[in-house]
């Protein structure tokens, strides 16, 4: 999959879970709760023992069917790592130049994180497919559409705060897609995740509608 095919599948699936602390052995359950709820891509954070492990376990089972990101990268070497485990994209929370390097010598999607008008620039003049506007809630959805005002070819994810209280917003002032916490899966029971996803798309369609 190139990184036009990416992009586009990273707008239509609107909704990206950041996921952190997965478990190799649990994570494929969580995972497909969400993708009955509708959910078509992941992003699966590093830091933890095993998130590397997760990341491997969860493109082993779903293949295509889902996209799943490794999130948390701080360096060229956490990128390398996460593309060798078969993630699909990569996510830094700052600009972080060796991850784009890898990620474009290894013709991989990267989203970086940045928060300033000035980072975002930079971010994406350096090669970044799409700017993480984090932490997003710091200034709320306006700031995305006074942001898109004199820098409109900068595709941006805002990701930070993101709720069901606030997703649609986001959309309306200019995001492709989000990243939302915990919020959508820290539940009991598969049901009630599949429920959870199914709310947060039916959110991102009326928004695009």
């Amino acid at each position: 999959m190139n990184k036009e095919q990416a992009l586009l599948r990273m707008k239509e699936a609107g909704v990206i879970p950041v996921m952190r602390g997965m478990k190799s052995a649990t994570v494929i359950d969580l995972l497909q709760a969400l993708y009955e709820g509708g959910l078509k891509a992941v992003e699966i954070t590093i830091e933890g023992d095993e998130g590397l492990d997760s990341i491997k376990v969860a493109k082993e089972h779903f293949k295509d069917k889902l996209l799943v990101g490794a999130g948390t990268i701080l360096s060229g070497a956490d990128a390398q790592a996460s593309i060798d485990a078969g993630a699909d994209f990569i996510v830094t929370p700052i600009v972080v130049e060796d991850a784009i390097t890898v990620a474009k010598e290894n013709n991989c999607f990267v989203a970086i994180g940045a928060f300033s008008p000035t980072e975002i620039a930079k971010a994406y003049s350096l090669g970044a497919d799409i700017v993480k506007v984090f932490p997003a809630n710091t200034l709320g959805a306006d700031y995305l559409k006074n942001v898109k005002g004199p820098l409109p070819q900068i595709p941006l994810m805002p990701t930070g705060g993101i709720d069901l209280n606030n997703i649609q917003s986001y959309f309306k002032n200019g995001a492709i897609c989000v990243g939302v916490g915990s919020a959508i899966y820290k539940f009991n029971t598969a049901a009630e995740i599949t429920a959870a996803a199914r709310e947060y798309v039916q959110a991102f369609e009326s928004a695009k509608n």
